[in-house]
Formats: C-alpha cells, sequence, structure tokens
C-alpha cells in the first residue's frame, strides 16, 4: 500500500507547498508518518476562493446534460482506481480495507445519482392572475462558488456528497478535508478532474481550520458553505454563515437510540438483532455520525442480551485496515483515545456497568476495546454527548411510550433505529421517532437516492437524494408582461 506526495489544488494547479507551512498526516495503525501535508495560508485561501469565482462562470454555462455527462465519467474513473484510493483511505484513516473499498464504491453511487438529478432541476409555470401578464415561470438556479467542509471518518463519501451536490447544480466548489485524511479527497479531485470539471470550478485546501474556515465563509465569492462536522463545530460555522448572509447546510453529529421491542427478544429474532447491531456499532469503530450509541431493551430481557452483545464485542478481531482479518482498526488519531476514556471514567464513576472494554489496547497504534456499558444514568457524558467510538450503552425500559420518550430526549435527532415484527409497532416508531432518518429492522439508512439529514440539533437541510441538490440552487421567480 504505497501513499501518495500530498498537494493542493488551488487556481488549476497541485501545490506541493504553501505559505501556510506543514503538518505531518500519520498512519492511525501504527503512528508511523505517512507524509507531509502543506498548509494553505491567507494567500492561498484568497486564490481559491477567486477561482471558483472563475470557476463559476465556466461551468454554470455548462448544460445540467453536459455536467452530467462530465460526473458520470467522473465516477467511473473513481471505480477504476477503487483500489488505489481504497488503501489511501485506509492508511490515513486506519478502517479495514474492506469497508474503505465499500466506501469508494458507494461514493461512486452517489456521484451518478447526483448526477442524475442535475438534470432534474425543473422550474414550472404558474397561471397569471391578472391580465397583461404573458408568463409567471419558477426556475432554479445554481447558489454559486461554495465553501465545503468535510471530517475525517469518511474521507471519500463526505467530499463526494458535497462535490456532487454542487457540480449536479452547476456550483463550483472549495471542499477542505480533514487535515487528517487528505489524501483520499486529493485522488478523488483528480478524478473530477481527469474527467473534465474545469479546474478552476474544484479547489482543494487544507491548513489551519479556524483559518480556514473563517477566511472562505466571509469572502464574497462564496455563496453557500457546507459543512459536516459535531454539533460544536456546526453551530459555530453556521453562525459564521449567518453574519454574512451565506446559505448554510449542516450535517452535525448524533446520539442515535435503538429500541427493541419485545417480539424480537428470542431465539432467531434476537440473533438478528445481535448481528445487526454489533455490525452497525463497530463500523468505523464507531467513529459514524449516525452510529447506534443507545440501545433500549424490554427490562426482562435486559440481562440476557446485555450477556450476548458483550460477548460479540469481545470476540471482534482488531488491528490494522489492511490485514483481511480485521473486523475493527484502530481510532483515526490519539486525540480519540483520551476522549474514550474520559466517556468511561465519567460512567463508571456516576455508576454504570461496565461490561466490557473500557481501554485503550496495549499495542502500537490507536486502539480501543469495543466496550459495552449497562445502566449509564441520564446525567453521564455517555447519556448525554455522542462518544463518536467504540460504545455502546445498554438501558431497560418498561413501556414502549418509555422507550419512545427516552429515545427523543435528547437534543439531537439524526438517526434512530428499531426492531420489531408488528407492523403496528413499526408504524409507530417511525412515526415519533423524533430523526431525519429511521430505520426500522436495519441500520442502512444512508443511501445514494434518500436524504441523510438531521432533526433539532443535528443539522440544517439534507444530503444526497433529490433534496441533497436543491440545497445548491436559488429560486428564481420571472414574470413577463404584455409591452405598452
Amino acid at each position: 500500500m504505497k501513499y501518495p506526495a500530498l498537494a493542493l489544488h488551488i487556481g488549476g494547479q497541485w501545490l506541493p507547498r504553501a505559505s501556510g507551512g506543514e503538518r505531518y498526516v500519520f498512519n492511525p495503525a501504527d503512528e508511523a508518518p505517512l507524509a507531509a501535508l502543506p498548509l494553505a495560508g491567507e494567500s492561498e485561501l484568497q486564490e481559491a476562493a477567486e477561482s471558483a469565482r472563475r470557476g463559476f462562470r465556466v461551468w454554470r454555462t455548462l448544460s445540467a446534460h453536459g455536467r452530467y455527462a462530465i460526473l458520470r465519467r467522473a465516477g467511473e474513473l473513481m471505480r477504476q482506481r477503487t483500489d488505489e484510493i481504497a488503501c489511501v483511505l485506509t492508511l490515513e484513516q486506519g478502517k479495514p480495507l474492506a469497508e474503505a473499498v465499500r466506501e469508494v464504491k458507494l461514493s461512486a453511487d452517489i456521484l451518478d445519482f447526483q448526477a442524475e438529478e442535475g438534470k432534474r432541476l425543473y422550474g414550472r409555470t404558474v397561471a397569471p392572475r391578472v391580465e397583461g401578464i404573458l408568463s409567471q415561470t419558477v426556475l432554479r438556479q445554481p447558489v454559486g462558488p461554495v465553501a465545503a467542509f468535510t471530517p475525517w471518518n469518511f474521507p471519500a463519501n463526505l467530499p463526494v456528497r458535497k462535490l456532487a451536490s454542487a457540480l449536479a447544480a452547476g456550483c463550483s466548489v472549495v471542499i477542505k478535508p480533514d487535515e487528517e485524511t487528505p489524501g483520499t479527497c486529493m485522488l478523488i479531485v483528480q478524478a473530477f478532474l481527469d474527467a473534465g470539471v474545469p479546474a478552476d470550478a474544484i479547489n482543494m485546501v487544507c491548513g489551519d481550520p479556524a483559518q480556514v474556515s473563517s477566511t472562505l465563509i466571509a469572502h464574497p465569492a462564496i455563496a453557500k458553505v457546507s459543512v459536516t462536522g459535531s454539533v460544536a463545530v456546526g453551530k459555530l460555522l453556521g453562525e459564521q454563515a449567518a453574519r454574512h448572509v451565506k446559505r448554510f447546510t449542516g450535517e452535525l453529529g448524533g446520539h442515535a437510540p435503538v429500541i427493541v421491542a419485545d417480539d424480537m427478544c428470542e431465539g432467531a429474532a434476537l440473533a438478528f438483532v445481535l448481528r445487526s447491531s454489533l455490525a452497525a456499532k463497530y463500523r468505523n469503530a464507531g467513529q459514524v455520525c449516525a452510529s447506534p450509541i443507545r440501545f433500549y431493551l424490554p427490562r426482562r430481557h435486559l440481562e440476557a442480551f446485555a450477556e450476548q452483545f458483550a460477548l460479540g464485542a469481545q470476540r471482534l478481531r482488531l488491528g490494522p485496515g489492511s490485514d483481511p482479518q480485521t473486523q475493527m482498526g484502530p481510532l483515526a488519531h490519539a486525540r480519540r483515545i483520551d476522549d474514550m476514556e474520559r466517556f468511561v471514567d465519567d460512567a463508571v464513576a456516576q455508576g454504570a456497568r461496565l461490561l466490557t472494554g473500557g481501554h485503550r489496547v496495549d499495542r502500537r497504534g490507536w486502539f480501543f476495546e469495543p466496550t459495552v456499558f449497562a445502566d449509564a444514568p441520564a446525567s453521564s457524558l455517555l447519556m448525554r454527548q455522542e462518544p463518536f467510538g467504540p460504545i455502546a450503552v445498554l438501558r431497560p425500559y418498561d413501556t414502549l411510550e418509555d422507550a419512545i420518550s427516552a429515545a427523543n430526549a435528547l437534543p439531537y435527532g439524526l438517526g434512530a433505529y428499531a426492531f420489531t415484527r408488528d407492523l403496528h409497532v413499526a408504524h409507530r416508531l417511525a412515526e415519533e421517532l423524533e430523526a431525519g432518518m429511521v430505520g426500522i429492522n436495519h441500520f442502512g439508512v444512508s443511501q445514494p437516492e434518500m436524504p441523510f439529514g438531521g432533526w433539532k440539533e443535528s443539522g440544517i437541510g439534507q444530503e444526497m437524494g433529490a433534496e441533497g441538490v436543491l440545497h445548491y440552487t436559488e429560486v428564481k421567480t420571472i414574470t413577463v408582461g404584455v409591452p405598452g
């Protein structure tokens, strides 16, 4: 597995050096440095925004069908380069290679779907109500250059969501991947360029996050801000966007509940729930914004479920993502270890039962044990804040009303899940769970054709699906009257 020399793409050129200095990217599986990343300073950030302004003038004039053809070509190039991109993703982010391959392929599918949706930005004609008006038309037009910010947990999927929707709508983009996972985004940007996206229509910058965000959001060329990140970061960037009256989409953190109905707690049904839950909880080491965290079980079934869930977590094979036998890789960086220990220490101090895990793994790399708690009190950090790691907590409930109330108690509403064979219960849970995405009997709520977004503090707007493209457009009404 080979890691590339890193560069920024600004003003149509790949820059191996920049005025902001450099920082190293590390392999989370062994803590070894991979490459030096150039960091954009003020001059490069200004040029990236101006480049996006130039690129928008060119890209927006291309027909929707012309943009579609280029974006579909970019998707095909990503598929052809899947192995290369996935290897880089695993090296810098740590997830198992099989997960990285699936991420790259799904990213290409997202690109395909959004390219199609770009052809469907339909307007409409409205019948006039007064004499002398020939026509009334409503159009959707691209909003303008976009500043897009993505985190490190899905280095292919998240940049592609933003690039695909923005470019399909006719916008240009300045994309800022996380400084800990820039290589994957760099290869994806190259695929877009090779497919025919104008060089000025797609810029990629890295640097001091506060400087990059404040500079780009304030720049008069930037018309829209799109961010995926924590609730705290989303609020900060949303405030900056509001100050400059910029359009804003935020896909922020969550704290996903899982309600297991009584009819799914025995036999084959229980085995299905356990298998599905373990795979979803510890995918990408729990570093997933829609990851299940709080599991609610009927009180009489809690102990049996807890025993088997903890045993399943113990059996997961940890290792570097390059090992085909690995089921859970390392956390993405050393800070995540500190965060996990903080959640564990607080939960134990408040009387939660630690069923398994709870410690850093004694080996090189940023590995943390799959961890399961039972009965963490509502006041604990684990029950109030997103751990964003391999920690699950099991809680009992007495009635379905109690479970729904507990699931909805937090100010987050990204993903929510439930398991039941009762159709009436399924419909009730789908209706009453307060989340942008609800999965009944499965966790696969993130699909290219479906909108992805949260309620409450988990975000504003959606990505993917038809809604994803709409957020990169402005509405214009045109009225034509009779002359004279």
